[in-house]
């Protein structure tokens, strides 16, 4: 079946709350707007509970099938934009400077509405859907907060599913893997100290900025020398900062990045291995360099059934020949893995048309993609709570 015609006839309908969500971006944690405009939307259409501040700003909603059953089926969207300024140069650009829905997050929100609206006013399942609005994917941790805060205990599930915008060029097709999908994510920190000095008598000095230099070298080696090569891993540094004056060696210097692996095992390796790199220079140069690793995303494995009936529920929309069930490994996090970690389930990516990265200023989502991901989320509650036959 194509998109499902209730949700293709809400089509402007979707479009303006999509509209309306990236002109107001939020960082996570403060989408209080957000957060505000679900909750209202959801009530007024006869969601039966709708609760607020679950993780800080999350939203959840249940709707309740018209036939009883006790399973319960959980469908995740994120609601949180990207400390960046937009350069789209649309009439609904970001109304709130430094700040821009650059992900698509304002998108995955406006679908998981659409096939909210569609589901409490078709309520043709048997059991639960749970809907789950998500805080501060961006790295802050916002699928923890929600998890620590009880999620599952207030709302359980028996799976759970998601799925993120994919600027590929390729409008229609729907991909995920089976198995670990998605990287894992530790973000690093080193400060090097050491013994600042004029910068005409460098003998006087235990040059950080040297060393800090070097680190940059010695830590691409780690992959490269030590990560076996079947094995998938990233190591990037991304930042460095020392110094202030062209006469003087500064006494301390910093950088840090990311490490992205597919294993735990692999993880330990490359950490263990940075921790032994940077305790070396430490000794070969005179100084003091920390290292610290903040585990910020687990690797995302989808279960092998669940994958299945994502893709069966994508097919029912956009064709059998338009999904991929062995999409390449993505080194890319998503803080879902968090929950899938507790209840099983399945991610995957949803196509669309233009190529501008996601994370770009110049970030454009293809807005015809909103009811086709609405459709989606919908036909997962359709399927996995079928009525059983009487």
């Amino acid at each position: 079946m194509p998109i499902i015609p209730q949700i293709a006839a809400s089509t402007p309908e979707l479009t303006a709350i999509f509209r309306d969500f990236h002109a107001h971006p939020e960082i996570g944690f403060t989408e209080h707007r957000t957060a505000a405009r679900v909750a209202d939307m959801l009530r007024r259409w006869a969601v039966d509970e709708v609760h607020e501040g679950v993780g800080g700003t999350g939203v959840v909603g249940l709707i309740r099938g018209r036939r009883p059953g006790n399973r319960r089926v959980g469908l995740r969207a994120d609601m949180d934009a990207l400390p960046i300024m937009e350069q789209t140069g649309l009439a609904h650009a970001s109304e709130n400077p430094g700040v821009m829905h650059a992900c698509g997050h304002d998108g995955h929100t406006t679908m998981l509405l659409g096939a909210a609206r569609y589901l409490a006013g078709t309520r043709d399942f048997e059991g639960t859907a749970v809907l789950i609005f998500q805080p501060a994917e961006e790295g802050l941790g916002g699928a923890r907060r929600m998890l620590v805060e009880g999620l599952f205990r207030r709302f359980p599930c028996d799976e759970i599913y998601g799925f993120h915008n994919a600027p590929n060029g390729k409008p229609g097709r729907f991909a995920l893997r089976k198995g670990p999908a998605m990287a894992g994510a530790s973000f690093f920190d080193i400060t090097v100290s050491g013994k600042g000095s004029h910068a005409a008598m460098p003998h006087d000095s235990r040059d950080a900025l040297f060393a800090a230099a070097a680190l940059v070298q010695l830590l691409q080696s780690v992959v490269s020398r030590n990560v076996p090569p079947h094995e998938a891993c990233v190591l990037s540094v991304t930042k460095i900062s020392a110094g202030s004056a062209y006469n003087v060696l500064p006494e301390s210097a910093s950088l840090g990045g990311t490490l992205r692996f597919f294993s735990h095992d692999v993880r330990e390796l490359a950490q263990e291995r940075m921790r032994t790199i940077c305790g070396g220079l430490a000794i070969a140069q005179g100084l003091k360099v920390d290292l610290h690793f903040n585990e910020v995303f687990d690797v995302l494995v989808n279960s092998e059934d669940h994958a299945e009936a994502l893709l069966a529920a994508a097919r029912d929309v956009l064709g059998h020949d338009a999904t991929d069930g062995n999409q390449q490994l993505v080194t890319g996090s998503e803080d879902f893995a968090d929950m899938l970690q507790q209840v099983p389930g399945a991610y995957g990516w949803l196509g669309h048309a233009g190529t501008l990265p996601l994370h770009s200023p110049s970030f454009l989502l293809d807005e015809s993609m909103l009811p086709v991901g609405a459709s989606i989320f919908a036909r997962i509650i359709e399927r996995q709570l079928k009525p059983a036959l009487s």
